[in-house]
């Protein structure tokens, strides 16, 4: 297959992690967006990775992206053909620095060699530390903090915490929810992976996404009536409630669910629906955390203060770090009940001191007010493809947390699944790596979320590429 033309710049382009991202070769072969093909007689290197790969992995989601990664920099990925790719969502949704980015590297090298692991009843400095600090980022009474590995165990840490508290067991989250895999996690994930596995934890709860631009509950003039919306969710939850309501999990912006943000207004009012039931207001931050929204937290919107915050994905900039954060009273109460979450590596100094760099750069290069210009950018530009083509229904998000959907008919606001799929593999084609949610009901939703150390340059890049895979894509229709 001919290679791309890909609209990159001629020199190589500084990437996030201060290194130059080397321009793929004029003849570097492009993806096909296909499944890898199947080892023939002679097969290259490749072609064995492949086999291999079909031969030993366990498919864990879906299917896998037909390149093989070599390397990472900054704002890139470096396949073992010599293909470029612009990564617009840092890795899993969780390298704001960028990949590779050198005070990361620096202080992993440096902490590696002295203090990586250790038994989970010691500790060290690293963790009081980014315990420490991160209290100093959140407003009281936000001030104790469980260090932990990914998202999906800082949930089900928190989750238990709250069970243990209030004396309850049942949980409310949002349909079209992502909060892990593992049992309570995924008890209160609505958003897919609940068939076929047998009986989700007893008493979780499902209410309704406050989706503005798909309105269930709306005013005379069709816009969403969060309020008359959160209403009739709470009566069906004090229907079916035994008595044992326990915690509210949400993310303050539904990422896997298409990054739908409620309404300002909204969260004050959740927070007060479960203070008159006694439950827990638990706010996964695991995507909106620590700067990617234009502020350090997305809650700070809406003046509300969660009464557990769980961090994962941008703690680490990629390594696997997580938290749980309350407040004092509530630890204290968790403590006196006999609280266990005793794991293998809690509260581990290496991913702790990289936890400590994390904040050190979010702060020294103010990435909170970066996320807020360049998101203003990457809105300007999407608005302006947008313009451009049709197909595009609807911008939203936050900061560098964006998301575009699409439909075939702006009117009706009817779906494609081949629609988002073409344009998902043309813009690999071409050199751009975009993720797309697709669920049932809505149009396909590109989650864009590029390193809060992207470049102005590597945005319109990917504006550009996206712009071209959308036009492509639409004139076939």
């Amino acid at each position: 297959m001919a290679a791309s033309t890909t609209p990159a710049p001629s020199t190589p382009t500084p990437s996030a992690s201060g290194q130059a991202a080397p321009t793929p070769p004029a003849d570097a072969p492009s993806a096909s967006g296909q499944a890898a093909p199947a080892p023939s007689a002679g097969a290259s290197s490749g072609d064995a990775f492949w086999a291999d790969a079909e031969r030993h992995l366990v498919r864990y989601g879906g299917e896998f992206t037909p390149e093989i990664i070599e390397r990472a920099a900054g704002s890139f990925v470096f396949t073992a053909g010599g293909r470029r790719i612009l990564d617009f969502t840092s890795g899993q949704m969780s390298a704001i620095l960028g990949h590779s980015h050198p005070r990361i590297v620096e202080t992993v090298q440096r902490q590696i060699a002295g203090l990586d692991h250790l038994y989970s009843g010691m500790l060290s400095r690293p963790v009081v530390d980014l315990a420490r600090r991160l209290a100093g980022t959140l407003p009281a009474p936000l001030d104790k903090t469980l260090l932990l590995t990914t998202g999906a165990e800082s949930n089900e840490a928190a989750l238990r915490m709250a069970k243990l508290v209030t004396g309850g067991h049942e949980v409310v989250s949002f349909a079209r929810s992502w909060h892990g895999m593992t049992q309570a996690a995924a008890s209160a994930t609505y958003s897919a992976g609940r068939k076929g596995y047998g009986p989700a934890v007893p008493g979780n709860f499902a209410i309704p996404v406050p989706h503005a631009y798909r309105p269930d509950f709306t005013t005379p003039d069709g816009a969403l009536d969060w309020r008359r919306q959160l209403d009739f969710a709470f009566d069906l939850i004090d229907a079916q409630s035994t008595g044992s309501l326990a915690a509210c999990l949400v993310e303050p912006i539904l990422s896997s669910g298409g990054i739908i943000e409620p309404p300002p207004g909204y969260f004050a009012a959740l927070q007060a629906k479960c203070r008159e039931r006694g439950m827990l207001l638990i706010l996964d931050e695991a995507q909106t955390g620590l700067c990617r929204t234009g502020t350090w937290y997305a809650f700070e919107r809406d003046g509300v203060v969660p009464d557990i915050l769980t961090l994962s994905k941008t703690l680490g900039a990629g390594l696997p770090l997580a938290a749980v954060v309350t407040s004092a009273e509530i630890e204290a109460e968790a403590h006196a009940r006999g609280f266990l979450f005793f794991t293998t590596h809690v509260a581990d100094p290496l991913v702790a001191a990289v936890g400590n760099t994390v904040l050190d750069v979010l702060a020294e290069e103010r990435l909170d007010a970066r996320a807020q210009s360049l998101g203003a950018f990457l809105r300007e530009g999407l608005e302006e493809i947008a313009g451009r083509h049709a197909v595009v229904g609807d911008i939203r998000g936050r900061g560098l947390l964006a998301g575009l959907e699409l439909v075939t008919d702006r009117a009706t606001k009817q779906t494609s699944d081949a629609l988002g799929a073409q344009v998902t593999r043309r813009c690999l084609e071409l050199g751009l790596h975009m993720n797309i949610v697709q669920l049932p009901g809505m149009g396909g939703v590109f989650r864009i979320a590029p390193p809060l150390t992207a470049t102005r340059e590597e945005l319109s890049l990917g504006l550009a590429v996206l712009d071209q895979a959308i036009g492509e894509a639409a004139a076939g229709l």
